[in-house]
């Protein structure tokens, strides 16, 4: 499938200005949440996962660590050309729009972390997005979707925010758009250009998604509230953890 130029991520994800904005995430406790994951959905050694939206494979590369086979894709040509510099035997990486079908499985878990779902403008690829996720996976293979509690993400939205970053003065605004949460990113460059980026996140509700999981042909095994792997509270988690299994 082809990107359309209007699609945001298909160039703010290339841009060394979104790596630079967001250098602050916490890898160290992402990776304490991702060996909790295993911990807990126990994929037997050697298990073939997907890594589905990898970006630029750090988190592909501590599954390879762990004694998986790991296969990472992403949207981003830059971030997969990054990624590839750390591939193996037992880890790979490719340029992939997850609206297409998967070549590269069947897998025993496909990961989607961090909110990397629910960009599209239409809500019928989304479906599409998962029907081929699911497709991809083996017979009593998981899926997990990691995605925002948007309920509470919208009543904690902060509206404006200013962030300065290595001599860079980033201008963030937040707010509800046609079923999204947009953020609209501004800020001069080196040479003072004017650069303006938007991030568009739909905010599903869970009950969005369980209709999503049914289209797909998804069953939705559990549902957890937060990185330490507690119940899903609608009132309280920050996010909505999904482990999905095919159904037939």
């Amino acid at each position: 499938m082809s990107v359309a130029a209007s699609e945001w991520f298909s160039t703010w994800f290339d841009s060394p200005y979104y790596h630079r904005l967001y250098q602050h995430r916490d890898y160290a406790e992402a990776r304490q949440f991702l060996g909790r994951l295993l911990e807990h959905l126990h994929p037997h050694p050697g298990a073939r996962l997907l890594d589905l939206a990898c970006g630029k494979g750090r988190h592909s590369r501590y599954l390879s660590e762990q004694g998986f086979d790991v296969t990472g894709v992403d949207l981003s040509a830059q971030s997969i050309a990054h990624a590839r510099q750390f591939a193996h035997e037992h880890l790979r990486f490719y340029e992939h729009d997850m609206r297409d079908e998967l070549p590269y499985g069947p897998f025993d878990l496909v990961l989607n972390l961090f909110t990397s779902f629910g960009y599209f403008a239409e809500e019928a690829e989304n479906v599409v997005a998962l029907r081929h996720a699911a497709d991809a996976l083996r017979p009593g293979g998981k899926l997990v979707i990691d995605f925002l509690n948007t309920d509470l993400a919208i009543r904690q939205l902060v509206a404006h925010e200013t962030q300065t970053i290595d001599g860079i003065t980033f201008e963030l605004h937040r707010h509800l758009q046609h079923g999204f949460i947009v953020k609209d990113i501004r800020f001069e460059d080196e040479q003072g250009r004017p650069q303006h980026f938007v991030e568009r996140v739909r905010a599903l509700t869970r009950e969005r998604f369980e209709e999503y999981f049914q289209l797909a042909g998804l069953r939705l095994a559990e549902t957890l509230g937060d990185y330490q792997l507690r119940p899903f509270d609608l009132a309280t988690s920050p996010r909505m953890l999904f482990v999905l299994k095919k159904q037939g």
